[in-house]
């Protein structure tokens, strides 16, 4: 019975950070749409410099900082995070580059996928099942990334790209050993070198290290602690819910977007209209083939 009841705490637990985690990702285009004369990588440096010290405040706050010595004396475990590392931080440079370009509605569209991909990934790595409302859900986003490879193709990219770099991220935060905020940490650790070299050269450059403005050094600041709180959520929701059934909150993040992007007045051409009909019924397909299941599948151990 107490197994039972833990089990059902874990899970509510999961959906509730991952709700949380959609939610935040969902209004940060509002967040870098305040930083247009900022380099989409100069904001990434500025993520990761400034995630380390709440990162570590974290850890030393909840005891975690012996579990950080052991993980990073883990060799194996470490080259699994700097894979993790790079994808994030693909994940991050592309995101921000959408946004701050004018193509939300693409990275929308690449977050629409990404409970799709899960769907795909859980089910050949993971070996989850998948029903056949599930595949029929997967096939007819598929045809929605036909449309928009016909009808905006130079767009694509941002989107496959954020899919893909973002559900393997998830993936492999899934199966790494490692506690969700001891992970981050490390992978945060691992960019660092790079993102305090790069604001360096900016520096040695005679590039404002802050912004040009109090207004862009305050937001800049504020970075870590936008770019910390919502991967702590989702890689608790990771660790607590199998990776296929994260795709039915996923939906969360990419509709708040898009309608910030409609709200910003980006162009929503007839290619968009069939890819985001497409995919938003397939979310819902997805989402109707989970309702159906009794009970929610445990994950692997």
């Amino acid at each position: 019975m107490n197994n039972d009841f833990d089990h059902a705490a874990e899970r509510r637990n999961g959906f509730l950070f991952g709700i949380a985690a959609y939610a935040f990702w969902g209004f940060l285009p509002i967040y870098f749409k305040q930083l247009p004369e900022v380099s989409p990588i100069d904001v990434v440096a500025h993520r990761v410099l400034w995630s380390i010290p709440l990162l570590m405040a974290l850890l030393a706050g909840t005891g975690r900082l012996p579990g950080l010595v052991a993980a990073l004396k883990d060799r194996r475990l470490v080259r699994l995070l700097a894979l993790t590392a790079l994808l994030i931080a693909i994940n991050w440079l592309l995101y921000i580059y959408a946004i701050v370009n004018g193509h939300i509605l693409a990275g929308s569209l690449g977050y629409y996928l990404n409970p799709l991909m899960n769907v795909v990934l859980g089910r050949f790595i993971l070996k989850e099942r998948m029903s056949r409302l599930q595949w029929f859900a997967v096939g007819l986003a598929a045809i929605g990334v036909m449309a928009l490879a016909i009808g905006a193709l130079d767009q694509l990219w941002i989107s496959l790209g954020l899919c893909v770099s973002f559900a393997t991220y998830g993936l492999l935060r899934k199966m790494a050993p490692v506690d969700s905020p001891v992970g981050l940490t490390i992978e945060t650790l691992l960019l660092l070198p790079f993102a305090i070299g790069w604001l360096a050269l900016g520096l040695a450059a005679g590039k404002p290290s802050f912004g040009a403005t109090p207004h862009a050094s305050w937001l800049l600041l504020a970075a870590g602690f936008v770019s910390t709180t919502p991967l702590l959520l989702f890689t608790a929701a990771a660790r607590k819910l199998p990776y296929s059934t994260l795709g039915m909150l996923q939906f969360i993040a990419p509709t708040l977007q898009f309608l910030i992007g409609v709200w910003y007045g980006e162009p929503f051409t007839k290619a968009h209209a069939i890819a985001f009909s497409a995919i938003w019924i397939a979310v819902a397909l997805y989402v109707t083939a989970f309702l159906r299941t009794p009970r929610l599948p445990q994950a692997p151990e």
